[in-house]
């Protein structure tokens, strides 16, 4: 998966000059308050406004809390806990702080007792230095995050959309938005999803992916097609994430592979940045 304060109000108030006859007060204009991410939200909602389907992902965002909420409450701590139905596959159980604002996350893991694992922004960690993880570090850092964070994650730059033929689930015709990413954007740049979007509500209620991360696939290709359905939410200091997903194969969409259950959502912006910091006694993953 890919790597992507608001300024208290002031009153400037007027000053009353007082003549022989009456007082008089000359009105200074207010200054209106601004957001240190207004640029990157202004810049965000110009790309998104520029064709229909991205129209779509700019309306989920909105539906979803919208971007200056979820800028400004980074970082977000949640519990992830990904478990797939056949019983030979690796789950992946942790407490996850992500400052998704700079692509930082640190993990610490729910079924490997003592073990940690993070991105820095730069460079992948593991502590112990010598654990030995039951999932990568780099792959898995920010993929919980990226799920989490849709649809919002979808302001960055280097993305394209294209609006695909709407399509049923449970009874209500959704609309469709196909994401595909920029040549070089983050790890896997030729990933692609497919947001199912509630006509009504305009929120992402289920969505198609595959993974093609190069460090699985070194030579091209990816795993099969993945729906994920949202199988509930939670709105958090105004904004509306996922509590839970079950996951199936495209092609085989009665046949669940994986439950997923997110839990104990806390926003942080007041974590230190020298939280998201590799631990001194870590090792580089590659």
């Amino acid at each position: 998966m890919r790597v992507l304060l608001f300024l208290l109000p002031f009153l400037v108030f007027t000053a009353c000059e007082a003549n022989t006859a009456e007082s008089t007060a000359e009105e200074t204009p207010v200054a209106e308050a601004t957001s240190p991410f207004a640029d990157r939200i202004a810049a965000a909602e110009n790309r998104l406004q520029k064709s229909t389907a991205s129209q779509l992902i700019l309306a989920a965002i909105n539906a979803h809390g919208g971007l200056e909420k979820w800028y400004a409450q980074s970082p977000l701590y949640y519990r992830f806990n990904y478990r797939p139905t056949e019983k030979d596959k690796t789950i992946r159980d942790s407490y996850i702080l992500n400052d998704y604002v700079n692509a930082r996350a640190v993990h610490q893991s729910a079924d490997q007792e003592g073990m940690s694992y993070g991105f820095d922004g730069k460079e992948a960690w593991k502590l112990p230095a010598d654990a030995d993880l039951s999932v990568n570090a780099r792959f898995w850092s920010l993929t919980p995050y990226y799920f989490v964070g849709l649809p919002f994650v979808l302001a960055d730059e280097g993305i394209f959309f294209e609006q695909i033929e709407d399509a049923d689930w449970e009874g209500t015709s959704y609309h469709r938005v196909k994401v595909t990413y920029g040549e070089g954007i983050g790890d896997a740049d030729q990933d692609y999803y497919i947001l199912w979007l509630h006509p009504e509500t305009k929120q992402m209620d289920a969505l198609n992916y595959i993974v093609s991360y190069s460090g699985f696939f070194p030579n091209g290709g990816h795993l099969p097609e993945k729906f994920m359905v949202l199988n509930g939410k939670t709105t958090v200091d105004g904004i509306t994430l996922p509590t839970g997903y079950t996951t199936r194969w495209s092609d085989k969409p009665t046949e669940v592979i994986t439950n997923i259950t997110v839990s104990d959502y806390s926003f942080k912006p007041d974590t230190a940045d020298e939280a998201f910091d590799k631990p001194a006694a870590a090792s580089i993953v590659e």
